[in-house]
């Protein structure tokens, strides 16, 4: 079984500030890898729940679709803080792209040969290419859409909002905006990031797969990815992101 990006074990409660409503008999979101410990019943009713209901003082109700399986956002910033901009610079998967990731070693086989084609059907992008803890090459994540349509006014906002999580202690909702502006409602950054899960982009004229050393993975959860000779690395920070604001 190929290795993803991350193990994941979602442990979800309503404790976090998320209320719910109407059930629903949807399959529970899928874990990104082997899963290491059993999922609570209280935990599995959360994820079978499609729409969450978030209300506070004085703001009217809003609603987060949940996604029939989880999202990844590649994010940049200050780990402690709460807002910020950037995220214009952000990245999002739609798919887990572990399992349609290819090691580091079999590069000339699996994507030089093949014309960077990966078997999974993505293009490897040889100005900037990304890796995950284990040394899968991954496909390039698309911008962060931060933009939302409201059906009910037809318009076009300019921001858009995700449940977000880190897998750990905090669950809350992200706002992206056009201009690039971030925040959270709860938590900072570090709150929302999966700590297992380790990305991050090598750009750079002389920097290819085969220049990776093959002992520095996997790589330590926390732990920095490792460098590339001839090649510039940029750290991400990956959040799972459960659904967004309909």
């Amino acid at each position: 079984m190929m290795k993803s990006l991350c193990v994941c074990v979602l442990l979800i409660g309503v404790a976090n500030g998320l209320s719910l409503s109407s059930p629903s008999t949807q399959k529970p979101l899928h874990s990104r890898r082997v899963v290491l410990s059993t999922l609570s019943t209280a935990a599995l009713s959360y994820l079978l729940v499609p729409t969450i209901a978030l209300a506070g003082e004085g703001v009217n109700q809003r609603k987060f679709q949940r996604y029939p399986s989880i999202k990844f956002i590649a994010a940049l910033g200050d780990p402690m803080a709460s807002s910020g901009v950037g995220a214009d610079a952000w990245g999002l998967w739609r798919e887990d792209p572990g399992p349609r990731g290819v090691y580091l070693r079999d590069y000339d086989r699996r994507l030089l040969s093949n014309n960077n084609v990966a078997p999974a059907g993505w293009t490897f992008d040889p100005t900037d290419w990304w890796v995950e803890e284990h040394g899968l090459i991954m496909s390039t994540p698309e911008p962060l859409p931060r933009k939302r349509y409201d059906k009910d006014a037809g318009v076009v906002l300019p921001e858009k909002r995700y449940v977000v999580t880190g897998d750990r202690a905090v669950t809350t909702i992200l706002t992206v905006r056009d201009d690039g502006s971030w925040e959270l409602e709860k938590g900072t950054l570090y709150d929302v990031t999966h700590l297992p899960c380790r990305s991050a982009a090598y750009r750079g004229e002389t920097c290819a797969p085969r220049n990776a050393n093959l002992k520095d993975f996997p790589v330590k959860p926390g732990a920095e990815m490792p460098k590339i000779d001839g090649c510039n690395k940029q750290d991400y920070a990956v959040l799972f992101v459960l659904g967004e604001e309909l």
